[in-house]
């Protein structure tokens, strides 16, 4: 086995796959000379299932026809790891890269991870190295990365496994992570609590499960186009922005449930809606009252809205785009759907058919 000496930096294409040329040690021809490192797709069994992932081997252009390609011991188990996470990535599982990422972001060493969440002091080194986790342990890890207050919980079970300065370090970590990504996950999460009754498209979601992202970027795009966007008006227009796409496509747009109040239809969750990181959201003072005026959220990713939903979303702002909140409101009230139910009452979807908007 022989280290690599160094990178001369030349790399081609050759029959599709890449080569990189590297001077060193041939331990075929026994010459310090340039060997091409090359990649090609090939094909493995893992767990009894066919794998494909992406090999790389030495090449060597001196040596005999029969004899010409050649691996490292760190190239070959750098190849293993590489078809191991393909397998992941078949079944919906974090990759080994992954897996370092999340402790990484926790600022743990393996061990500390694997004391973290009670496992074996050995379990994460062989989750990044070799072993594939099963779906159990998976999901341990995703809890960790998406909701920081579940590795606070699992650093009070597990309290006593650390010294109290690593104590304190974890903590801080995990404080950070509350700080920069979590409360996001966190506020998403309690939205989608209030939905846990609503996780099948029925006629009371509109055919549509809660789409969060789609949610953030559809009230984005109303702020970009409407200056007097409030809260009331804002849910008034998703109402008929979901409405209306049942009508013409037979499914809601944001997955949201309305009930009938007062003041029209109404989301439930509504005020946790407000709360989301993605929408951006500015509370002003009116006399006695505080009310929250929208505006556009920047940086937001708005891939998910196609032409089609724009189509819809236009049609919906140049009809409200000049409504003032009493104008949407007094409006929605004249509607069946809204006529037809009480208060309280979820508005179905089935009634949606019956709107006065159309495109």
């Amino acid at each position: 086995m022989h280290n690599q000496a160094g990178a001369k930096g030349d790399m081609a294409m050759k029959n599709n796959h890449l080569i990189r040329k590297i001077q060193m040690e041939c331990p075929l021809c026994d010459k310090v000379h340039e060997i091409e490192e090359r990649t090609r797709v090939v094909n493995t069994i893992i767990k009894g299932e066919n794998v494909n992932y992406i090999e790389k081997y030495y090449f060597c252009s001196y040596s005999n026809e029969d004899e010409n390609e050649f691996v490292t011991g760190r190239m070959e188990n750098d190849n293993l790891l590489n078809a191991r996470n393909e397998y992941r990535r078949v079944h919906g599982l974090l990759t080994s890269d992954e897996i370092v990422a999340i402790r990484e972001n926790y600022g743990l060493s393996q061990v500390d991870l694997a004391k973290l969440l009670g496992w074996g002091e050995a379990t994460i080194s062989r989750y990044e190295s070799k072993a594939i986790q099963d779906e159990a342990y998976d999901n341990m890890l995703r809890i960790i990365k998406e909701n920081p207050l579940m590795a606070y919980g699992f650093l009070v079970r597990n309290v006593n496994k650390f010294t109290e300065p690593k104590q304190s370090d974890i903590k801080k970590r995990i404080i950070d992570n509350m700080d920069s990504y979590g409360k996001e996950n966190i506020k998403r999460q309690a939205l989608e609590s209030e939905y846990i009754n609503y996780n099948e498209p029925s006629e009371e979601n509109g055919n549509q499960i809660l789409d969060i992202d789609k949610l953030e970027s559809i009230v984005t795009y109303f702020a970009k186009h409407i200056g007097n966007l409030y809260k009331i008006k804002l849910m008034k227009m998703l109402w008929y922005t979901d409405s209306l796409n049942y009508k013409v496509n037979n499914h809601s747009m944001t997955g949201l449930v309305y009930r009938h109040a007062d003041m029209g239809a109404l989301p439930i969750g509504h005020y946790l809606i407000m709360d989301l990181e993605n929408i951006n959201v500015k509370e002003e003072d009116d006399y006695d009252n505080t009310r929250f005026h929208i505006f556009p959220k920047e940086g937001i990713d708005m891939s998910c809205i196609t032409q089609e939903d724009k189509m819809i979303l236009d049609r919906v702002i140049n009809k409200f785009k000049d409504f003032n909140t009493k104008d949407i409101v007094e409006y929605m009230h004249d509607e069946i759907a809204y006529k037809e139910t009480k208060d309280g009452d979820i508005i179905p979807f089935g009634l949606a058919k019956s709107i006065t908007l159309s495109v």
